[in-house]
């Protein structure tokens, strides 16, 4: 009997506030542990919330770019549960009348995976457990502002579910309501899994794998969860509705406790806040504020450019890449061009030193003057490449490393006859054995010009020339 994989995500988003989500205490990543945190963040007796209208702003932003329904009202409840790392033993979250819902986001394919809800929620502690078998609590991220994303169980494999998150990731970061860090945790998942046989006879229990911080975690998880359904309902069982982890050095997903309902978190709206009204102006100005998002400046990267779609997906992977980009397109006339040097050069040197775009040494317009001195054959492609990898590491002009290392490109003609007639003397038997049709002596003959010149003399002259002089040659 086949079986059909079924998927929802619960996406937890940090938004990009500089304060917490109900007090004036920084957000800041990295601080000594509970150095960033004051009484309200602390739940201590007597305090009072007030919210962060940012974070309100942000959660619009995301579900206006997600096509979700913006609720022109909405509330705050209290998710009770106690846990260590939760300091008022219950949570500020949404439950019934959450920011948004109904929206969607789409895949390649064209397939709409469905946004349930986007709701606002403040974000828990961090446990550090010790190799002493003790744990100590750090009470900076509590508070940090959330938005958690529901889906629907749209998502049929691991590579629809990869596929959705990292379209995500690039939407959350276009409109900068999140950096997204995962190995911050400013963006983690949680999954809910189960299958069905493919006649609806057979249906295992849903599952939930919790905390999931990386997209090739949430993949091979999704995968051994529904292998594990599959066996299980084969055997004529069934899972049970619990909650598992992941345990990355097993590859597997390990039982912790049986899932909680709605019913067990004792929600009710949070007493000490009042209901969220949005108007219609409001998410009109939030939504003339958003950025060309991702797919829709592939498209346009394709149409204006003339890119491969391929190109075109690598470059708007990030908007700092997208920006840079058209920041050198409106200095440099050759688009494609551009495109292969980012994509080969700029790339490569960004993923071997683990930087970013913005971490560049150089400008929009060095990278563009490096192109113009190759455009107008003021320097080699051998030349350019170790130009561009002194320009990476120093932040040095392009001008002003030719200017330095002497490596403008030699392309009068007169000059280089000079050198490939000293050549063809120096080497008599090469010329012979071009002539009597051994192509690779050419080759080499061009070499020793190239070499005498030290790599400045432009080779497609040089290869003219050396033809043009042997054929003139009395040598047989």
């Amino acid at each position: 009997m086949k079986y059909e994989v079924w998927v929802g995500l619960e996406i937890h988003v940090e938004l990009l506030t500089e304060s917490k989500l109900f007090c004036g205490c920084s957000t800041a990543y990295g601080a000594e542990p509970n150095t960033r945190c004051c009484p309200v963040c602390l739940g201590l007796p007597g305090t009072l919330p007030v919210l962060n209208r940012k974070a309100i702003e942000y959660g619009i932003r995301t579900g206006i770019a997600l096509d979700c329904q913006i609720a022109k009202r909405s509330k705050l409840d209290r998710k009770n549960y106690f846990y260590p790392d939760l300091p008022k033993a219950y949570q500020i979250s949404q439950y019934d009348q959450p920011l948004c819902e109904k929206g969607f986001l789409s895949l390649e394919d064209g397939k709409r995976i469905g946004i349930r809800r986007i709701h606002i929620e403040e974000d828990a502690g961090k446990l550090l457990h010790q190799e002493d078998g003790t744990t100590w609590i750090d009470y900076n991220r509590a508070g940090v502002p959330l938005i958690e994303i529901v889906t629907e169980p749209d998502i049929r494999s691991s590579e629809e579910a990869a596929e959705f998150l990292e379209n995500l990731k690039q939407i959350l970061q276009y409109i900068e309501v999140s950096d997204c860090r995962m190995e911050q945790g400013s963006l983690r998942c949680d999954i809910n899994v189960n299958v069905q046989s493919a006649d609806a006879s057979e249906r295992s229990e849903i599952v939930e794998i919790k905390n999931l911080n990386s997209f090739k975690a949430v993949a091979k998880a999704i995968e051994y969860e529904a292998k594990r359904h599959i066996n299980l309902l084969k055997e004529g069982k069934n899972t049970l509705k619990e909650t598992r982890r992941w345990d990355e050095s097993k590859n597997q997903t390990i039982g912790m406790r049986s899932k909680e309902g709605a019913e067990d978190y004792r929600y009710f709206p949070e007493p000490d806040l009042s209901a969220i009204e949005i108007d219609e102006e409001w998410i009109a100005e939030i939504r003339e504020t958003l950025p060309e998002l991702p797919r829709q400046r592939k498209e346009r990267f394709i149409k204006d450019y003339g890119l491969s779609s391929y190109d075109a997906a690598l470059l708007t992977a990030s908007k700092e890449t997208a920006d840079f980009f058209e920041e050198v397109a409106e200095r440099f006339h050759d688009k494609k061009m551009i495109s292969n040097w980012m994509i080969t050069e700029l790339y490569g040197r960004l993923n071997r030193s683990g930087e970013e775009i913005k971490d560049l040494k150089f400008s929009a317009q060095d990278f563009a003057n490096l192109l113009q001195l190759i455009d107008n054959k003021a320097i080699s492609n051998h030349a350019a490449k170790e130009i561009f990898r002194e320009m990476y590491e120093t932040g040095k002009a392009p001008s002003q490393i030719v200017s330095e290392k002497d490596w403008k490109q030699i392309s009068d003609e007169r000059e280089i006859q000079l050198l490939v007639g000293k050549v063809i003397e120096e080497n008599p038997q090469s010329v012979i054995d071009y002539k009597n049709g051994k192509d690779r002596a050419l080759g080499f003959l061009v070499g020793q010009a190239m070499k005498a010149s030290r790599g400045k003399a432009n080779p497609k002259i040089v290869s003219k020339l050396m033809k043009e002089m042997i054929e003139q040659s009395e040598l047989k």
